[in-house]
Parts: C-alpha cells; sequence; structure tokens
C-alpha cells in the first residue's frame, strides 16, 4: 500500500529552467507531419518567388547555371499530381523499413527477442552487471521499442537485487539504447531509414551517388567498446553516488511484478535450436561469399560493391536470419500454434510503422518538390560557396554539424523526421566543399545518439519516469534529465573522438564509406 504522506511525483509541467522550456517550446511545435506539409506548401511558394531570379550559382556535376522551377506553375501541378503516388511508392526507406520490421516483428512476436535478452541479463555476475546491461540495451534496438518495455524496467529490478540504486540501472540501460543508434554490433531497421534519405540528399549534387545501407557499419562497430566502457564509468562513479544521496529509495516500494519470469524448459529447448539455425545461416551466407565468382559478389568479384546481390540484398538478409529462428522458435516454444499466430507476429508489429507510413506520404512529396524546384541544389551550392569563404577546416565543419544537430535534437527527438529536414540542406551542402555524404551521416548519428536521453520531448520519457516512480515516487522529467545528463556529455564526447579517430588514421566508416567526395577509397 502506498504511503499517503508521500510527495506526489513531480509535474512536468513543474520543471523550470532550461529543461522546462525546452519542454514548453517542443511542446508548442506542431506534429511533425504537419511540418512537412507546411515544408512543403513554403518550398512551392519559395520556388514561386525564386524562379524570377537568377543567381548565377553553377550547378558542380552539370556546369549550368542552376534556375529554380516554380512548382506552382500549371505544368509543374500537373506533375506533381501524377507523380504523388509513385513518390511515395519509390521513397526509398519506406519499402525497406516495412521488410526489415516484418522481419523482426515473427522474431519478437515469437518471443526469441526476448528470450535471448533475458538468458543474457540471468547468467551476468553481480560484478559484470552494470556493463552487460549497457550492452543489452544496445542489442536491444533490434526490435523496436523492446528496449524500453523490457529492458530498461528489468535493469531497474537487477539493480536493486544486487544492492545497486534501481535508477542507475535505468539510466545504464537507457544510456545503452540510445548509444545503439550510432554504436552497435547488429545493424537494424533504422540503417535502411537515414540511408534513404541520405542518398536521395547526395543525388541533389550527383545524380549517380549510391550509399550504402552499411556505410556507417563499422564505426558503429569500433564504438561500442567506447560506449560501453565509458558509460559504465559515468554509472558507478557518478550516476550511483547521486542517485543514492538524492532519489533515496521508497521504504514501501513493490517490485514483485518486476522480477524476469523463469524461462521454460521449452523455450530454453526452443531458443538453444532457433540460435542453432541463426548460425547455421550465418555459416551458410559466409560460404556461400567465399568463392571469386559466388553469385552474391559483382561481376569483377567484389563483396563491397553497390552491384553485388549482396549488398543490395542486406534488407532482405537481415529479414531472413531474425525472422527464420523466429519462426523456429515460435514452432517449438508453442507461441506459433497456428500459420494466423505467425501472420499475426507480422501484424502486431506493423503498428508501429503507420504513423511512420502517414509521415512518409508527406516526406516523399516535400522531397520530390524540394529536388524538383533546385532549390536543394540551389541551397546547396551557396552554402558550400559560403563555407569556402570561410576556409574551416573539414574537421570543424563536421564538428559544427555534430552541435547544431545536438541542440536541435533538444527539440525534435524522431531520427527519421530530422534527418529527412537536415539532409536535403547538408549532405550536398557539403559534398560541394568535398565532404562526402557518409561522414555527414555519421555526424548525425554522434549527437542523435547522445542527446535523446536527456531532452524532456522524448517520447518514451513518460514511460521511462513512471519506471523510476516505482523506485523513488518524487521523480519527474528534471530528476530523469539530471540522471541522464552526464551520459548524454559523455556519449556526445565519446561518440565525436571516435569518429575523429576513424578519420584520423583513415579506417573506412563502413562499406562504400569514404571521407571525401568525390569517392577516392573505393
Amino acid at each position: 500500500m502506498a504511503n499517503q504522506n508521500t510527495t506526489p511525483a513531480a509535474s512536468p509541467n513543474q520543471v523550470g529552467g532550461f529543461l522546462g522550456w525546452i519542454e514548453r517550446v517542443g511542446n508548442k511545435i506542431p506534429d511533425i507531419t504537419m511540418l512537412f506539409i507546411a515544408a512543403f506548401f513554403i518550398t512551392c511558394i519559395v520556388s514561386a518567388i525564386c524562379s524570377t531570379i537568377h543567381f548565377g550559382y553553377l550547378h558542380p556535376t552539370t556546369g549550368k547555371e542552376i534556375t529554380v522551377t516554380n512548382m506552382l506553375s500549371p505544368q509543374s501541378l500537373v506533375t506533381l499530381m501524377t507523380k504523388m503516388v509513385s513518390n511515395f511508392a519509390g521513397f526509398p526507406p519506406l519499402s525497406m523499413v516495412i521488410v526489415a520490421t516484418l522481419g523482426i516483428g515473427i522474431a519478437q512476436g515469437s518471443g526469441y527477442i526476448g528470450t535471448g535478452l533475458k538468458k543474457i541479463l540471468m547468467v551476468t555476475p553481480k560484478f559484470l552487471i552494470t556493463p552487460i546491461v549497457i550492452l543489452v540495451g544496445m542489442l536491444s534496438h533490434l526490435a523496436p521499442d523492446s528496449g524500453y518495455m523490457i529492458i530498461i524496467p528489468i535493469a531497474a529490478y537487477l539493480f536493486y537485487a544486487s544492492g545497486k540504486h534501481p535508477l542507475a540501472g535505468v539510466a545504464a540501460s537507457f544510456a545503452g539504447i540510445a548509444g545503439a543508434f550510432a554504436a552497435n554490433y547488429t545493424p537494424s531497421a533504422i540503417d535502411p531509414v537515414i540511408q534513404g534519405f541520405t542518398q536521395m540528399a547526395a543525388q541533389i549534387i550527383d545524380p549517380s551517388y549510391e550509399v550504402n545501407v552499411l556505410c556507417n557499419y563499422f564505426y558503429a562497430v569500433g564504438s561500442t567498446f567506447a560506449v560501453i566502457g565509458s558509460c559504465w564509468w559515468v554509472t558507478e562513479k557518478i550516476t550511483e553516488p547521486w542517485c543514492r544521496k538524492a532519489c533515496p529509495i521508497d521504504a514501501d516500494i513493490d517490485v514483485s511484478g518486476e522480477a524476469m519470469k523463469p524461462i521454460t524448459p521449452q523455450e530454453n529447448k526452443a531458443f538453444y535450436i532457433a540460435s542453432a539455425v541463426l548460425i547455421l545461416m550465418l555459416i551458410g551466407l559466409f560460404l556461400a561469399l567465399i568463392p571469386t565468382d559466388s553469385l552474391l559478389r559483382d561481376p569483377d568479384g567484389n563483396i563491397a560493391s553497390f552491384k553485388a546481390p549482396v549488398m543490395q540484398s542486406i534488407v532482405a538478409i537481415i529479414f531472413l536470419l531474425v525472422g527464420v529462428p523466429g519462426i523456429v522458435y515460435g514452432i517449438i516454444s508453442g507461441t506459433f500454434k497456428s500459420s494466423k499466430d505467425f501472420t499475426h507476429s507480422m501484424e502486431e508489429i506493423t503498428h508501429t510503422l503507420v504513423q511512420l507510413i502517414v509521415f512518409y506520404f508527406f516526406a516523399a512529396q516535400f522531397m520530390y518538390a524540394f529536388g524538383a524546384s533546385n532549390l536543394g541544389a540551389l541551397i546547396a551550392v551557396a552554402g558550400a560557396d559560403f563555407l569556402k569563404s570561410l576556409a574551416l577546416p573539414p574537421q570543424i565543419t563536421i564538428f559544427g554539424i555534430i552541435i547544431f544537430v545536438a541542440l536541435l535534437n533538444l527539440i525534435i527527438t524522431s531520427a527519421s523526421a530530422k534527418w529527412s529536414i537536415l539532409a536535403p540542406i547538408f549532405v550536398p551542402m557539403l559534398m560541394s566543399v568535398g565532404i562526402a555524404p557518409e561522414l555527414t551521416q555519421a555526424a548525425f548519428r554522434v549527437s542523435d545518439s547522445a542527446v535523446n536521453v536527456c531532452t524532456p520531448m522524448f517520447a518514451f520519457y513518460p514511460l521511462i519516469i513512471i519506471y523510476c516512480q516505482k523506485y523513488y515516487k518524487k521523480t519527474g522529467v528534471g530528476t530523469l534529465s539530471s540522471l541522464m545528463l552526464p551520459y548524454t556529455i559523455t556519449l556526445l564526447v565519446v561518440l565525436t573522438i571516435m569518429l575523429y579517430v576513424f578519420w584520423f588514421f583513415g579506417i573506412p566508416l563502413g562499406f562504400q564509406a569514404d571521407y571525401i567526395y568525390p569517392r577516392q577509397m573505393f
């Protein structure tokens, strides 16, 4: 029974200072879909005005003067109407996200992903709880939202049961989930989303330019060690002591429902068989890639090539690698008792895509108008001309992008929404000064990973506050933001340093990823 004398949890509306200002400003921002509807109309109006002006800028690829097309002209409006459906249907991130998410839905709906995460946490020795919680948080990004709904409450309970402060467990797992956006061992559905926007933006300047889905993969894998180590240090040296001092655990807590349900023998058997299937699939893929004349290689025998079928099939491979083990687990564990259960698992996860699909429709129209009007090319070349006049080293320019995105992320937390706005501006602009799209994308992911955890505008903040209130009822927005601020600073510094380390030593960021444009490395 709850203590009647306990002070009610702080309302987010009561938060003052900088965090309160962020929340108030963020709450006044229209829905992101409405922003794109507005951006579409603004683009059309601006194009009509600019179409009457000669700016004198030359297109870097064609060498011809950039002229703005009036998107409100009868011809442009007719063309827009005829292309509206194809703009949406051909929107690169759309199909890739749906396919990857369907496979993940099978693995998640069957229970395979949840069981795997539980097994990792259950066998973790006490002295390794913190780094393992961070690691599991990073791995949980394979399944959309599972980290927030499964890992965070379990992490809090594990910390509490082992004598650590439960809010430190919340913080560590939250930091791991956030850091996974830029640093992780495994690709996820977010990779094709970001890649799709980057490629469309790059083609404003260079229509033939292609961006590999795994263009930041090597950087992501390499950064995991730094993220785990640094967040571990923050948890033990900063977060844990601060929590014990500022957030005393309530005396009447009830965590009976927080403990992990034991894994049944049938689930255990299903997990090992499904994992064996996954390993065999990976071995099969590896063996299929070995021959120089493999059908998965390009005509020249290269694997890391845009023409290589294996690179063109990354999303399909992700679908199979998570979907097939999910099916095996579901059948053996009894989760999938009929074909209806199998299809239901995919149907359930598509509910998470409804909002994204609506957003993609209007984003596709905006991207078309922005490109067809030539405003994107004009802004890119004009911006590049300004950057050239500043004569800043590319390292400073990239650092400026990191800081700008970090500040913007305080208010707009959706990675896809934010990058769909920024990519058409930053990617071609930096290409014009010799900076590769893959590097610009990596800089964006650094900031997006770091700042989500401390902004009240993050969609999962209310849910995470509820988890915290089970142990400390006075938890509010300010409490959680203060708790996560050291992780934001740490992730921002560590991920930035890792990016510059890769850059300094010329280590590829990923497949077909260079630091300069035009490509020289590949």
